[in-house]
């Protein structure tokens, strides 16, 4: 017979709202929550804790693949220069050491509280400790070929890796095959891309720097020396005349998309994005911003657009640790107008709607098993 479990913290953060320290959070022994009910008529066998109670938090955007990749890129070097030295270093390390630093940062990721993870995936190195996994993972399978005459072949190459992802399909797991970023993504490929069906959601990296608007602008910026550096030819490419979101957002049009970063996205794009993509969550990874382009997003924009905000960690290659509780102490400094409850949705409910998952993760609704947080000012930790 299952037993019932009772937790009482200084607060209760339902997925929506902050509830007073004098509300008990009820559970089955699996984590299942069964009420939220008063300390009055709790009874007894209640476990006093001494922070927040919020549901387990979803990590929308990770690349837990660079695990082992902390401490290679210095910070500060703008993206295009990042990303030429991840490119050249990824694969300095063996097969064992790449597995290792994932295994190690999932495991931080489940102590810290973190629930369900939207992961990005190049190839299958994270399939085989995803098939046990206690967290719930959306392998995001990334596709890239900016040269369009191997669209066909890049495609098919990621279509491979996505059938063996989808062999491990099930309460734990779901996947879909996603673009990378505008600037590494042909418009054949986009076609490609979008004519993928059962495809959902779509993530992609979004106006993470000024070079990306730049390219599309007019075919300017440093994403050109990149293409050179990596001997790609850019000669098919024309440039719209505009920022980069409005040239491939229609490709997905009402489509559950997830765009990721937004560092450099102006009203106008969001304007674009609600009328062509109405289910759009805008994810947010502030310290992988500052890592790689010392700047951060323009959160008050995305808020009085009414953008439904998401968070994110990237990868330990831009980022120091993968805790979504520092990503919102780390937008705190920086906008500490906000209420901590609103930035809790984004980092539960929120994460779980855009992932799909908000039917068991993001909220402490009956039925619901989100795991359970337990929050203080310096760090967050699972207790169930």
């Amino acid at each position: 017979m299952s037993q019932q479990l009772k937790f009482k913290g200084t607060a209760l953060f339902n997925g929506r709202q902050l509830l007073p320290g004098s509300m008990v959070l009820v559970t089955s022994d699996k984590g299942v929550v069964l009420d939220i009910v008063h300390e009055s008529v709790a009874g007894s066998d209640v476990q006093q804790l001494n922070g927040l109670l919020s549901p387990g938090f979803v990590n929308t955007h990770c690349h837990l693949e660079l695990s082992h990749m902390s401490g290679v890129v210095p910070e500060g070097t703008g993206l295009p220069a990042f990303l030429t030295s991840v490119m050249e270093k990824r694969a300095q390390q063996d097969t064992l050491a790449q597995e290792t630093a994932m295994q190690a940062a999932a495991t931080a990721m489940w102590e810290g509280g973190t629930s369900a993870v939207g992961d990005i995936c190049n190839g299958t190195a994270s399939l085989a400790f995803k098939k046990d996994s206690p967290m719930y993972y959306h392998s995001f399978i990334e596709c890239m070929g900016f040269v369009p005459g191997f669209a066909q072949q890049r495609y098919e190459y990621s279509l491979d890796v996505l059938r063996q992802f989808r062999d491990i399909n099930g309460p734990q797991h779901s996947c879909s095959i996603v673009p990378h970023a505008p600037y590494s993504v042909s418009e054949a490929l986009f076609s490609l891309l979008s004519g993928t069906p059962h495809n959902t959601p779509v993530s992609i990296h979004n106006q993470e720097c000024e070079a990306e608007n730049s390219l599309y602008q007019d075919k300017t910026g440093a994403f050109l020396d990149f293409y050179r550096h990596f001997n790609m030819d850019a000669s098919a490419f024309t440039a719209t005349g505009t920022n980069s979101l409005p040239a491939w957002l229609p490709w997905f049009r009402h489509l559950p998309v997830l765009l990721v970063h937004n560092t450099y996205t102006t009203g106008q794009d969001i304007a674009f994005t609600r009328e062509q993509a109405p289910q759009a969550y805008w994810c947010l990874c502030p310290q992988a911003n500052l890592y790689i382009e010392n700047r951060m997003p323009d959160i008050e924009l995305l808020r009085s657009q009414g953008c439904t905000i998401t968070l994110g960690t990237d990868s330990l290659a831009s980022n120091h640790q993968l805790s979504i509780w520092q990503e919102i102490q780390t937008i705190r400094k920086y906008y500490s107008n906000i209420a901590l409850e609103e930035m809790l949705q984004w980092a539960t409910l929120n994460g779980a709607k855009a992932l799909g998952i908000d039917d068991k993760y993001g909220s402490f609704e009956k039925g619901r098993q989100p795991g359970i947080t337990l929050i203080d000012e310096k760090e967050s930790h699972r207790i169930l």
